[in-house]
């Protein structure tokens, strides 16, 4: 018999199996595996994101104080102060993290199906499905203004169905994904370098800002979808993710344990589609948030578990830092893709050089 507040230990004879980083809790004859490790990387992350909301916020470049900012915000500020901040700075800034989230989910879920930290979205052909059906409804446009954003899941849609299709099934390895990947999405993106090289200026002007992520202009109009769909997949994302958990084993072992490989294989691909596809109909291909937040929630949380939340949080961060920091660090705008190509060339080579110093993978 127990202590009160003490949680058993194994029977006697028995095997302590319990992950270091987790801690089990029991009530009768149900128990939890707690994710000790990985609750404290989200309450970590939790305020850090909320810090850079609000530094973005308040990072003007139009030379407006923070006074000034506060009080738009609040709404007691002039009439301009007020619709700076809440028609356009805010809901940017909320848009940007939901971007950076379903980036840094999708990331997770590609890294884990693939079983390499450096497969990304991008590499299945999603980002370039999605920017070239985008792209394609502003040609002949005399604006250059890009299509609508549901525009961007349907091309990563048909992209990833293609990819899919080429590699025999979404249910085989994750290599032979990554490889036809390569391929679809390095045809897609050279037809549409070919579409636009045949534009006029303004065309091609308007559509290269978005094409090189950029959250210029999002507001409500797309903030509200975004939210509603991130809302709908994020309890399917969650529990696809603890099912990924087996697929770190081999095939076999994971089969022996009651998963459905094939299936759970394509509910991943489906679900990082989806969610990329709906950051770059919205935001633009925004570069190596979906590489770098597995990464980064993979070395806060733990090896044991698939981040998706420590994940989430880190790209909701990466994208809002690297916005907000667009905004202010030039005297010209600089759109957020660019920001973040800047920043992830150096932490790809770090990446490279951190290589696992068991296998030698990276």
């Amino acid at each position: 018999m127990t202590s009160a507040g003490k949680t058993p230990g194994p029977p006697d004879g028995a095997v302590d199996v319990t992950p270091p980083d987790s801690v089990v809790l029991r009530r009768g004859g149900l128990s939890w595996l707690f994710p000790r490790r990985a609750a404290v990387a989200a309450l970590v992350l939790l305020p850090l994101t909320a810090v850079l909301v609000t530094a973005a916020v308040l990072a003007s470049s139009t030379g407006m104080s923070v006074g000034d900012t506060l009080s738009g915000l609040l709404g007691t500020g002039d009439a301009g102060s007020v619709m700076i901040v809440r028609d356009f700075r805010l809901p940017r800034v909320l848009v940007g993290l939901m971007v950076g989230a379903a980036l840094g989910i999708a990331g997770c879920l590609t890294q884990t199906l693939a079983g390499n930290r450096l497969a990304t979205p991008d590499l299945v052909g999603v980002n370039d499905g999605a920017t070239a059906v985008v792209m394609a409804t502003a040609a002949g446009s005399a604006t250059g203004m890009v299509g609508q954003w549901w525009l961007g899941p349907l091309g990563a849609i048909g992209a990833a169905a293609l990819v899919v299709l080429l590699a025999g099934g979404a249910g085989s390895g994750g290599y032979r994904v990554l490889v036809v990947g390569i391929g679809v999405s390095t045809f897609i993106g050279a037809v549409g370098d070919l579409v636009m090289s045949r534009e006029n200026d303004n065309t091609a002007g308007g559509v290269f800002l978005w094409a090189v992520g950029s959250l210029n202009g999002r507001d409500w109009s797309v903030g509200t979808p975004l939210l509603l769909v991130l809302l709908v997949l994020v309890p399917f994302v969650l529990a696809v993710g603890h099912r990924l958990q087996l697929l770190r084993f081999d095939d076999d072992m994971a089969a022996s344990l009651g998963t459905d490989l094939r299936r759970t294989r394509a509910a991943a691909l489906a679900l990082a589609v989806l969610l990329a596809g709906v950051a770059v109909g919205v935001g633009g291909p925004i570069a190596f948030v979906a590489l770098a937040a597995p990464i980064l929630a993979q070395r806060l949380a733990g090896p044991t578990r698939v981040p998706v939340t420590a994940s989430a949080l880190t790209g909701a961060a990466l994208v809002t830092a690297a916005d907000a920091l667009g905004r202010v660090v030039a005297p010209v705008e600089l759109p957020v893709g660019v920001v973040t190509s800047v920043l992830g060339g150096p932490f790809l080579l770090w990446v490279l050089f951190r290589a696992d110093r068991t296998t030698g993978k990276a």
